[in-house]
């Protein structure tokens, strides 16, 4: 489900829900995605708009179309509370698609998983039809804060989430900081290009103290439910067996103190660099599953700084280099034959539902209010006629036109 309409005024009395627009960021900046598993209304890159607004006015605010209006007229803001109405009459009938299974019109069924932030959004994920949680950002338990979370503080955190979602999986990613998240209390130097440096699991290899305080609760929370282990930005077999190597450890400490941790938990990694995706065929026989980022895969991809609005037409999710990563990381999976799925805002976005079906994805996570329309395009849509969609759109030269073959 895209994020509603907004009408609210900046001083917090809302004629709709509350909205969010910023001057900066793209739609995959982590504060939009922070936005729509809250759903939230937001557009971002709006230049300008906090010399336009003033305390008081009312601001129109639509997170699908992207459009923003300041200060409409009597008029105007009556055709925005009808807009409001709409969508939300839309969103009550597709609250219906909870219970029922994401299947195709020729009987593919496929899994759609939800992306959470807190344990608290995995109950509200599996009322509205979530299967698992295909992304545990962990992160969010480090920020906001003066010093690192405890064993104990992040087993609390781990075992809600679990517990909530039992009997249904929960992938837990491992701290990914750096890039567009920082942690001040860690004192990591400033970088001239944050998203190419010392960030996620290359920073959590060199901190192993910080790494294996956070697997062992991984593993304590495993006893309570189904638990899942994903370690971020991997560009080598190295890696994985160094992050291996470290679990194996953690577990060993944990016998030592001699307290339950869930043996067999799977681990996986996600594909969101260039040198994961053309490696999947070597790095598919190292791990249980593999979950594709797609945010920063487009990103690495393109050279296209996700959160910079100046390159935000260079950073296009349908651009055929993307598509044939996407598609060869999916086919090393099924040969080796683990799972596959995607958590980047790919998978929750309609448009490119049928494509993906098509390259064989299997699992799909998103933020929970995008899973009724993800539902709802699924039921709609015949394998064989994706199938058929996504060769169609490998062959194309372009982003703009795969999308005006999904959009015909």
């Amino acid at each position: 489900m895209r994020p509603p309409i907004s009408v609210t005024r900046p001083n917090n009395r809302s004629l709709g829900k509350r909205g969010l627009v910023t001057e900066i960021g793209g739609r995959t900046s982590h504060v939009a995605i922070m936005a729509r598993s809250l759903g939230i209304p937001a557009v971002v890159g709006v230049k300008g708009i906090a010399r336009r607004v003033q305390s008081g006015d009312v601001v129109a605010v639509d997170g699908s179309s992207g459009e923003v209006a300041v200060r409409p007229d009597a008029g105007e803001l009556a055709k925005w509370r009808q807009r409001l109405q709409q969508h939300e009459a839309a969103k009550n009938g597709r609250y219906v698609l909870a219970v029922l299974p994401a299947i195709t019109t020729d009987g593919h069924e496929v899994s759609l998983w939800a992306n959470i932030g807190h344990p608290a959004e995995a109950k509200i994920a599996r009322e509205l039809g979530a299967e698992g949680v295909g992304l545990f950002r962990t992160e969010f338990l480090y920020m906001g804060r003066d010093r690192l979370p405890s064993e104990e503080e992040q087993l609390a955190v781990y075992r809600q989430a679990a517990e909530h979602m039992a009997p249904y999986p929960v992938i837990i990613r491992t701290l990914d900081i750096g890039g567009d998240k920082d942690l001040p209390y860690l004192g990591l130097a400033r970088e001239a290009n944050p998203f190419l440096g010392w960030r996620a699991l290359r920073y959590s290899l060199s901190r192993p103290d910080i790494f294996r305080t956070q697997l062992k609760a991984i593993l304590r929370a495993g006893v309570y439910g189904n638990i899942k282990i994903m370690f971020p930005l991997v560009v080598s077999v190295e890696e994985i067996r160094q992050a291996k190597e470290q679990l194996a450890l953690a577990q060993a400490e944990l016998d030592e103190r001699g307290l339950p941790w869930a043996e067999n938990v799977p681990v996986g990694i996600m594909v969101e660099t260039p040198a994961a995706a053309i490696l999947a065929d070597q790095l598919a026989y190292e791990v249980d599953f593999f979950s594709i980022g797609s945010n920063d895969l487009i990103q690495y991809t393109l050279a296209a700084d996700r959160q910079n609005e100046k390159v935000s037409l260079i950073y296009d999710p349908f651009h055929p280099a993307v598509l044939r990563l996407i598609r060869g990381t999916i086919a090393a999976g099924h040969k080796a034959g683990i799972e596959v799925g995607m958590c980047g805002e790919l998978a929750g976005d309609p448009l490119a539902t049928p494509l993906l079906l098509g390259l064989g994805l299997g699992e799909f996570s998103m933020a929970a209010p995008s899973l009724a329309a993800i539902k709802e395009k699924t039921r709609t849509s015949s394998l064989r006629a994706a199938t058929k969609l996504a060769q169609q759109a490998l062959d194309l030269s372009s982003g703009e036109d795969v999308r005006v073959l999904l959009l015909n």
